[in-house]
């Protein structure tokens, strides 16, 4: 990068399969965001088929965008490897990290920029989001964590408000939550980089709350900036499938062991091997969840190590 041009921010966006969506939100950033922040895009096509991919690169050529650049995977890395890749290819202070199916509602890059420069534990910041239907989508959680597994998150905001905030409400001020959602998420690079990034053992699921719970170790908070809004098409690169929800329940039983050690993780694997054992006796799909939860839920068992490197 010795040379090259700093910028302000780096827009990461992940396309597979769903070019039509990756050229709207390449438009909606270059429409919304103000010509006095200096940001370039990147765009890592986590192994598309040919003919989507084709598609996206023939718009980016024929635009002739002087501050977009796609880059193509061999294989599909997943979330966490793909955004890292594309931290690879970025040169900025800071990285947005864009999900493919949103729409900037206003410039929601220079609002939290604004922010996030003026705010040194404002460690990681997104934007309000709503459906395409116009209703509120939360975009602040709580970590996964033995208390949310076994309490449930509406009395964990009851019995501490303040660090279990009502992720329902639309707030007028930033907020402060323990994550944000990965489908927009603004971090400093120094910050990111000093963490690690993402974990790449995870590879779909999880990752924005690996992120922000090591962050917060370093005083490097999540933060909503509702001023900032967009519009996020949920789930069309991944939609719902029993393999999907295996790969969650995959994730998800990582990040308890990594965090929360080997007791926890056996206490949660295994309530959750006697909530699918029975819901499989009605639901025949959720064998296969049951199935993988049995053996442990391994990382082994991850879409990650089930494809083929493609030319």
């Amino acid at each position: 990068m010795i040379g090259q041009k700093k910028y302000d921010i780096a827009a990461i966006l992940i396309n597979y399969n769903s070019n039509s969506y990756t050229k709207n939100c390449i438009e909606s950033i270059i429409a919304k965001t103000a010509s006095s922040l200096n940001y370039q895009i990147v765009i890592i096509d986590n192994a598309s088929e040919k003919e989507d991919f084709s598609s996206l690169e023939s718009y980016i050529e024929n635009k002739k965008y002087y501050n977009v650049q796609l880059v193509r995977s061999a294989i599909n890395l997943g979330f966490g490897a793909g955004n890292m890749l594309g931290v690879h290819y970025s040169n900025a202070n800071y990285l947005a990290f864009i999900n493919n199916d949103s729409l900037l509602s206003n410039d929601c890059l220079s609002i939290i920029y604004s922010k996030i420069t003026n705010n040194p534990d404002f460690g990681i910041c997104g934007p309000l989001a709503y459906k395409e239907d116009g209703s509120l989508l939360p975009t602040l959680d709580h970590f996964a964590s033995p208390a949310k597994e076994i309490l449930g998150r509406k009395l964990l905001e009851k019995l501490n408000p303040e660090k279990y905030p009502n992720r329902k409400i639309i707030y007028s001020e930033p907020k402060r939550g323990q994550f944000i959602s990965g489908s927009f998420m603004i971090v400093k690079s120094e910050d990111f980089n000093t963490v690690g990034g993402f974990d790449t053992n995870l590879f779909l699921y999880f990752e924005e709350t690996d992120l922000c719970k090591r962050l917060s170790k370093i005083k490097k908070y999540a933060y909503l900036i509702p001023e900032a809004k967009y519009v996020h098409f949920h789930g069309v690169s991944t939609p719902s499938s029993i393999t999907i929800k295996t790969e969650h329940k995959i994730s998800y039983l990582y990040v308890i062991r990594k965090h929360y050690g080997y007791f926890w993780h056996q206490v949660i694997l295994n309530k959750l091997r006697f909530h699918f054992f029975f819901k499989s006796l009605f639901k025949p799909s959720y064998w296969k969840i049951f199935r993988v939860l049995l053996v442990g839920a391994p990382l082994s068992e991850s879409l990650k190590l089930k494809q083929k490197i493609t030319s």
